[in-house]
């Protein structure tokens, strides 16, 4: 799990004019030896851009979690519970972040025939509705596009 008190203390020694990005990213695989059980791997980070110019630190999770989605390419459950977990790490650094410039970012492309465009509408409206904040989908999610498949490249915390 990433660690909040870690991340919380490296948001208060960074200034006012810092941003903080948060996304996920998630895939489905089998495990060797098991053909009919499929899992799904979830990556969690929080970006803070020092200063907004000076560079990121990136935190970082990986989890692994039975999949039960039925049809492959249209990965609903897997997605909103992606979903879930940003909108829950959010909430445990709401009060971290104060005043500094926050954004959400979904691992979703609202691109008619894009497999995870069966979600855009309900997680767009589950962050909406939770955070208080519109979250960016693909292709401006950086955090989630970009951050997250680097830090599952790393397998952090895995």
């Amino acid at each position: 799990m990433i660690d909040i008190f870690e991340v919380a203390q490296y948001i208060e020694t960074q200034g006012p004019d810092s941003k903080i990005y948060i996304g996920g990213d998630s895939h489905r695989f089998q495990k060797p030896g098991e053909k009919k059980k499929w899992y799904a791997e979830y990556t969690m980070v929080v970006v803070v851009h020092k200063n907004g110019n000076n560079g990121c630190k990136i935190f970082g999770e990986n989890s692994i979690e039975p999949d039960y989605d039925s049809v492959q390419n249209k990965p609903r459950l897997r997605l909103m519970n992606e979903v879930y977990k940003i909108a829950d790490l959010y909430l445990q650094l709401q009060d971290i972040i104060g005043d500094r410039e926050i954004e959400i970012h979904l691992d979703i492309n609202a691109k008619e025939g894009a497999g995870s465009s069966c979600v855009v509408q309900q997680a767009v409206g589950y962050i909406r509705g939770v955070c208080n904040v519109v979250p960016m989908t693909k292709p401006r999610a950086f955090a989630a596009s970009c951050a997250a498949d680097r830090a599952k490249e790393l397998k952090i915390a895995i």
